[in-house]
């Protein structure tokens, strides 16, 4: 059976409505050679002749007569279709790790102020991980995630941001009266981690921030979620490190103290399938690129992997 090319029925009724290839060709906007070729492609598919060419224009033979209503409904079929697919009015979706970190959320809602209220819709997930495959199939528009491996031809992405680590340890602890802290001075000293996940781009992070500074990594569980984890760290008994932006549960017996000289950062990137055709993406795509800040060598430190990346807008 053959398979119509939508294009060519749709020279073929511009050709049968306008009786000519030439005025066909510029309703169309394609050159009268195209259209020659789009019809010849048709005839050739079908094993017909549709038309009659003449000096005078083009007419039906028989079977292009039979052809004609079916032609027209194809053509106004297709018509609708892109027609409803325009009326319809779909939120960007936006994947995040999770809205605690706030960072990337942040991000999403200073775009949405920026852009006439633009309508978005916040999705969580699991990371890198979950977000290859979601982009793919177009469940979501956009996430934002440290790529730490290798990604789908069809996948593009921006730096979006650098987080500063902080330390997070209770009142009790002996740093918890700096103001900032040396991240040589966490040399040897355990930080409790439940949350990385095996397999995580930000467990990946953090292995890497540990062996490079002498940092031991506890990711023993179980994760009971942030407010057991703040108790924990307020009982006085372990330490942990957190995103600058992160909005933990408050608890008066925690401090959050910078980590400095250099200021370990964690980068995160907005992912994007590039046949995307979201109205909105190639807006929040260009508002990610113009308030990112790149990785500063002299100040902050980045896994080598994320380097190149990140240096530059």
């Amino acid at each position: 059976m053959a398979e119509l090319d939508l294009g060519a029925v749709r020279a073929f009724v511009a050709v049968v409505e306008d009786r000519s290839f030439s005025e066909a060709a510029v309703q169309l906007g394609i050159s009268q050679q195209a259209i020659s070729k789009r019809i010849a492609r048709l005839e050739s598919g079908l094993g017909l002749t549709l038309l009659f060419r003449s000096r005078n224009g083009a007419a039906l033979t028989e079977d292009g007569r039979a052809f004609l209503p079916h032609a027209r409904a194809l053509v106004g079929l297709a018509d609708q279709a892109v027609e409803a697919l325009r009326g319809r009015r779909r939120a960007l979706r936006i994947d995040v790790l999770d809205t605690r970190l706030s960072a990337s959320v942040d991000l999403v809602r200073a775009f949405h102020q920026a852009t006439e209220k633009a309508d978005v819709e916040i999705i969580t997930s699991n990371g890198f991980r979950s977000a290859r495959g979601a982009l793919a199939r177009g469940s979501v528009d956009a996430a934002f995630a440290r790529a730490n491996g290798p990604l789908d031809e069809h996948l593009r992405h921006v730096p979006a941001y650098l987080e500063p680590v902080h330390l997070l340890a209770g009142r009790d602890h002996p740093l918890a009266g700096l103001r900032e802290v040396e991240v040589e001075r966490l040399a040897g000293s355990t930080m409790w981690m439940p949350g990385n996940v095996p397999g995580s781009e930000w467990a990946d992070y953090y292995r890497l921030l540990g062996e490079a500074f002498d940092i031991p990594i506890d990711d023993s569980g179980p994760d009971f979620g942030w407010e057991y984890f703040v108790e924990e760290i307020a009982s006085g008994g372990r330490i942990s490190l957190v995103g600058l932006a992160c909005r933990l549960p408050w608890n008066p017996r925690v401090v959050q103290i910078p980590v400095v000289r250099p200021a370990p950062v964690y980068p995160c990137s907005l992912l994007f399938h590039r046949q995307n055709q979201h109205p909105m993406l190639a807006r929040l795509v260009d508002s990610v690129r113009t308030g990112f800040r790149p990785y500063d060598p002299g100040r902050q430190w980045l896994p080598e992997p994320d380097r190149a990346a990140f240096s530059q807008r």
